[in-house]
C-alpha cells in the first residue's frame, strides 16, 4: 500500500507522519505519537476505553483512520493535565475514587470532557447518558458519576 502524508495537531503539537491508509488513529497515537494513554478494548467501536476529540467532538478512534484526520485537532488524555497538576476532572476522579484498575479511565476522563464542556451543569442522569456509551468493569459507575459531578461543580459558580 501507498502511505499517505497526515498533518495533525495533536494535544497543541503538530505531528507529521507518512501513514499506512488503514492504520487507525488509536494505533497512530500509540504508536506513532508515543502517547499510550488512549487504550484499546474492544477494536470495534463499543466499550469506549480508545475515546479521544477531534476538534473537540468525542470520537471512538479505534474506528477511525489517522489519514482522516489530516488537518484536525486531537485531544488526548495525555493533555488533559497542566504538566504535574491535574485538571479539575482528573483530580475530581482521584478524590472520589472514579478508577479502579484505570483501563477505561482515559475514554471515561475525554467522554466526560466533551460532555462537560457542551454540559458544564449536569443533572445525575445526564451524566450517566453521557456514559453510557463507556464500559467499566470494574467501578459500577457510581463514582465515576460523582466525580463527573463534583467536577462540574467546582467549574460553576455558586448559585444562590
Amino acid at each position: 500500500m501507498h502511505e499517505k502524508p497526515v498533518k495533525l495537531v495533536v494535544n497543541g503539537q503538530i505531528r507529521e507522519a507518512a501513514v499506512e491508509p488503514r492504520l487507525t488513529l488509536a494505533d497512530f497515537l500509540r504508536e506513532v505519537c508515543r502517547l499510550t494513554g488512549t487504550h484499546l478494548g474492544c477494536e470495534h467501536g463499543v466499550c469506549g476505553a480508545c475515546t479521544v476529540l477531534v476538534d473537540g467532538a468525542a470520537v471512538r478512534s479505534c474506528l477511525m483512520f489517522a489519514a482522516q484526520v489530516h488537518g484536525h485537532e486531537i485531544e488526548t488524555v495525555e493533555g488533559l493535565a497542566d504538566g504535574d497538576r491535574l485538571n479539575p476532572l482528573q483530580e475530581a476522579f482521584r478524590e472520589h475514587h472514579g478508577l479502579q484498575c484505570g483501563f477505561c479511565t482515559p475514554g471515561f476522563l475525554m467522554t466526560l470532557t466533551c460532555f462537560l464542556r457542551e454540559s458544564p451543569n449536569p443533572t445525575e442522569a445526564e451524566v450517566r447518558e453521557a456514559i453510557s456509551g463507556n464500559l467499566c468493569r470494574c467501578t459500577g459507575y457510581k463514582n465515576i458519576v460523582t466525580a463527573a459531578l463534583a467536577a462540574a461543580q467546582s467549574a460553576t459558580p455558586a448559585r444562590s
